[in-house]
């Protein structure tokens, strides 16, 4: 596995590799739900490619970038066990210096749900996906089903910028008893992992409700937010029941949705979802 910072390091080594090219661009401090898209990409393509890069412009001033865990020895020997090929580790000042002026903007998709609460947030992972495909060129790149809107907001960025890239999203990995895996799961502390299953849970009763023909886009909401109040750590600050392609909000009665929450336990921001019916989303 090679391990390159610059630019020019990555266009050497990227020369070098077999094709086609299957790219996974990560923050850091690993865990199985990324392995699992390096796995795909593995499975997928001749080469594999990962970036590790906290991004700091998707972070509002009062967010966690700072915080955000980092380990970058314990990524790289995942990713060396995972059978990467190269691993592309920029520096901020590299891929925003001085004077950086340039945005990426996905407009409507962008607004709701996270959008809401955090409105800066996609217009710095749209710049910053865009700078890492026009420095990668991948055949294909692989997301997470768990940042669902994020898979959305860069689908159809690609559309729109005729990005010859296939994007792939994958399932959510979760841990054994439910709990989407995620780097900020290591914020909690015993009591407020236990609570955090109340995210799967209510996603969990959702989705039972729907298998058993409830189809009332208001009361699926309503199923969620039920096992999150029975929760006293928990605090929702949305659930939605939306369109899973224009992420539109959906009232009475639906045949594919996409459920998803934001939910603080303690001071932990912890999102998840679940796609319900038949999308291809």
């Amino acid at each position: 596995m090679k391990i390159v910072e610059s630019f020019g390091d990555l266009q050497k080594a990227l020369g070098e590799l077999k094709q086609s090219v299957g790219f996974v661009p990560t923050m850091g401090y690993l865990h199985d739900g990324h392995l699992s898209l390096v796995n795909k990409a593995k499975e997928d393509c001749g080469s594999v490619v990962v970036s590790i890069f906290a991004n700091p412009i998707q972070f509002a001033e009062d967010e966690d970038i700072d915080n955000y865990p980092r380990d970058i020895d314990r990524d790289l020997n995942l990713l060396i066990d995972g059978g990467t090929d190269l691993v592309w580790i920029p520096t901020v000042k590299s891929m925003y210096p001085e004077d950086f002026q340039t945005w990426v903007n996905v407009e409507k998709v962008s607004i709701p749900l996270e959008g809401k609460f955090r409105p800066t947030h996609f217009r710095g992972v749209t710049t910053v996906v865009s700078k890492l495909f026009n420095a990668v060129h991948p055949d294909k790149a692989y997301f997470g089903q768990k940042d669902a809107q994020q898979a959305v907001v860069i689908k159809q960025m690609t559309r729109d910028l005729n990005y010859p890239i296939e994007i792939i999203i994958c399932p959510i990995i979760r841990e054994p008893d439910g709990l989407a895996m995620s780097s900020r799961n290591i914020y909690l502390n015993d009591q407020e992992r236990q609570a955090a299953l109340c995210l799967s849970q209510g996603l969990l009763a959702a989705g039972d409700s729907f298998q058993a023909g409830e189809r009332d886009a208001e009361k699926l909401r309503h199923t969620v937010k039920n096992v999150i109040k029975k929760e006293s750590l928990a605090e929702l600050q949305y659930i939605s029941c939306a369109h899973p392609e224009t992420l539109k909000e959906l009232e009475g009665n639906v045949e594919t949705s996409l459920l998803s929450m934001a939910v603080f336990i303690g001071q932990t921001r912890l999102i998840d979802n679940v796609l319900l019916g038949n999308s291809k989303s």
